[in-house]
């Protein structure tokens, strides 16, 4: 896991939250790993990334160490690599 902040890392104004999967052959298929993010509220994306996730609130460090505490709850056991941006 790669996890990056961009801007000031207190009290931040966070307006969304991106993730990069990597796939393993060995691992679980894109639906179901798609499927698993939808239920924190990712939404799937093309381009640059792959699931966004819109705060829409003003959040803080504790909020994003949070939601990515959940992301790897989530993705465990199923053989990926994820990269989480929030700006």
């Amino acid at each position: 896991m790669l996890l990056t902040f961009k801007g000031k890392s207190e009290g931040v104004n966070v307006v969304k939250t991106y993730l990069t999967i990597w796939f393993s052959s060995e691992g679980a298929g894109p639906i179901e790993v798609v499927e698993r993010l939808r239920s924190l509220g990712f939404k799937p994306l093309r381009g640059y990334h792959d699931h966004i996730y819109d705060w829409n609130r003003k959040v803080e460090l504790e909020d994003i160490l949070q939601l990515a505490d959940k992301i790897h709850e989530t993705l465990k056991g199923l053989h990926v690599l994820y990269k989480i941006e929030t700006e």
